[in-house]
């Protein structure tokens, strides 16, 4: 647990889920920064008695330290909304003082205040300015915020593009503002998202059908790699099964087990919003009408009873936000093995290098390799 001293007061803030071993933080220097401005720190503070917006807020840190102004945050993070809760029971704000909403819910009709972390991806953050700019008036403040390392001239362009006059601070600590003034002349439009593309041959029982993506999803414009060599190796299965796709991203891999398996019943998770609407469009598009299907937010398994799935099949994130860590590997897995009945399979696809075959090894007491190529490898794991 860290302790985030602001202008309002001192916060303890985790990630989540809260792993005592975790050393890194629920807050970094942009968001102090971003705080630190509002407070006045560069001149007169920010009048928030308005409707006062948040996005991005990757753990909580921002909504918690202004809580009393009663902001919406907008996150496409499970973990992020989760880690926002928890942060608030903590430092005793009641749940209410904050409005959570998902990037993929209504935003407030009115915006008065809108402060924004910059995400990773920059078609995420395109895609949520256009939802937002038609809620903003020409007085509306809008201040973004992120490490110097994430702020690159196609960030400003975006707000310049579709928000407005855009500039940005001098770098503190590492850290910038951008401040971006909303031009009312600007045309508005959807956006360009979800955004669709028919599957490549040679990758089974989905080749050539077509599959939608939402902004922010990984590859969203192609099949990447890793998952094209996995739906090359998947495991050909019959009968009535519960199957679960985990961190299913657009949902390929869990529309193949379907189409492969017509009795099977399949269940797609993933912490990001963006990623379960990717995934219920593309099956939806794909399936007969009334085809059995879940479709679940959640901290990988966690939601799911123990002993309830036969197949778990898995392409495991290797980093969280910038940072390269195998936490999220390893959670996945663990709650595979929980979850999976006696003689449930996981199977995982993931680069060579990663060594995931000593962890199921360690996990389960067995892995075999299902495929293998230069790069990838696809592992099998059965709960014994």
């Amino acid at each position: 647990m860290n302790r985030f001293t602001t202008p309002g007061g001192a916060f303890d803030l985790t990630r989540f889920p809260e792993d005592p071993r975790d050393q890194l933080r629920a807050w970094d220097a942009a968001d102090d920064y971003l705080l630190r401005h509002l407070d006045g720190i560069d001149g007169e503070p920010t009048d928030l008695s308005g409707t006062v917006v948040v996005l991005g807020d990757r753990w909580g840190a921002l909504v918690t330290a202004l809580a009393e102004h009663r902001p919406t945050q907008i996150t496409d993070s499970f973990l992020g909304r989760q880690a926002t809760l928890a942060n608030m029971g903590r430092n005793g704000i009641p749940i209410d003082a904050v409005r959570l909403r998902t990037t993929r819910d209504a935003p407030p009709d009115r915006i008065d205040v809108l402060l924004i972390r910059v995400p990773k991806s920059l078609a995420l953050l395109e895609d949520q300015l256009h939802r937002l700019a038609p809620r903003m008036h020409p007085d509306t403040v809008i201040v973004g915020a992120g490490m110097v390392t994430e702020i690159h001239t196609s960030t400003l362009r975006l707000f310049e593009r579709i928000v407005g006059p855009t500039r940005t601070s001098l770098a503190v600590k590492k850290a910038r503002l951008i401040f971006c003034s909303p031009d009312p002349e600007l045309p508005r439009s959807a956006g360009p998202w979800p955004r669709s593309y028919a599957l490549p041959a040679g990758v089974g029982t989905v080749s050539g059908l077509t599959v939608t993506n939402h902004a922010g999803i990984f590859c969203a414009d192609r099949l990447d790699i890793g998952t094209r060599f996995f739906l090359r190796n998947l495991p050909t299965r019959r009968g009535r099964e519960h199957v679960v796709d985990l961190g299913c991203g657009n949902g390929v891999v869990g529309l193949a087990a379907a189409l492969t398996n017509s009795e099977a019943r399949v269940t797609f998770i993933d912490e990001s919003y963006q990623a379960l609407a990717s995934a219920e469009a593309t099956f939806r598009a794909n399936v007969d009408a009334g085809t059995d299907a879940e479709f679940l937010a959640s901290d990988g398994m966690s939601d799911v009873p123990a002993g309830t799935v036969d197949l778990v099949l898995n392409n495991p994130p290797f980093h969280t936000h910038r940072a390269t860590t195998d936490a999220t590997a390893w959670r996945m897995f663990n709650g595979s093995r929980a979850a999976l009945r006696r003689g449930g399979e996981l199977w995982v696809v993931g680069n060579r290098h990663l060594g995931y075959h000593a962890k199921l090894r360690r996990l389960f007491g067995n892995c075999e390799v299902a495929a293998s190529d230069p790069k990838f490898v696809v592992l099998r794991a059965v709960k014994r």
